[in-house]
């Protein structure tokens, strides 16, 4: 009995690791005009898709929902698409990164060793069985805030991160939530540095 709790003790932690989705760190870089950052943080901003994006994209609403939220906490007042003196464009692009094995499945390797009891030569053969590693899912999420009646960008910046293919944060909602969380981490930031969010 004990030792059939000592085996499931040892071989739980490794099942609760496969089952648990590693993600790396999220990449953040932005921009801004030192002098505009007093318009930052206030007044009301509307969420709209960016250039190019379709606007009735259920995903990219999504993102538009996470973007949204980041920028109340922040102290802007959300308002209706066509609103507001302030407009946060928001675009994404997902691609997928397709993983190659290095090597091959079998690998040989060859030792020898000489002493003063003599000689010895051993052939050892490795089999790797994990199979071809997934591919990857990239995620980017960019915003470009503008004032409305210029055009003029006060602030942008972009989020990223990679993620096993099938992972759940691979799914839109949560990457939506991660990645604009990562994004507006204090907002407004150093103006050209690219710095990790883990």
């Amino acid at each position: 009995m004990k030792r059939h709790l000592l085996i499931a003790g040892l071989v739980a932690p490794f099942f609760l690791s496969a089952c648990a989705s590693p993600t790396g760190p999220v990449e953040v870089t932005r921009f801004h005009a030192p002098e505009k950052l007093s318009l930052l943080g206030r007044g009301a901003i509307a969420v709209e898709a960016g250039p190019g994006m379709d606007a009735d994209s259920l995903e990219l609403k999504s993102y538009r929902a996470a973007v949204g939220r980041e920028l109340v906490k922040l102290g802007y007042s959300e308002v209706a698409a066509g609103e507001g003196a302030q407009v946060a464009e928001v675009r994404i692009r997902r691609a997928i990164l397709t993983a190659e094995r290095e090597g091959g499945p079998v690998s040989v390797g060859v030792g020898g060793s000489t002493g003063s009891y003599g000689s010895g030569v051993g052939v050892g053969l490795g089999i790797d069985l994990s199979g071809k590693p997934k591919d990857q899912v990239m995620t980017e999420l960019a915003v470009v805030i503008r004032q409305r009646l210029t055009g003029e960008p006060l602030w942008e910046g972009r989020a990223q991160f990679a993620v096993k293919q099938g992972a759940p944060l691979a799914e839109t909602q949560l990457a939506a939530a991660r990645l604009a969380e990562a994004l507006f981490t204090d907002f407004p930031g150093e103006s050209g540095e690219t710095f990790e969010v883990k």
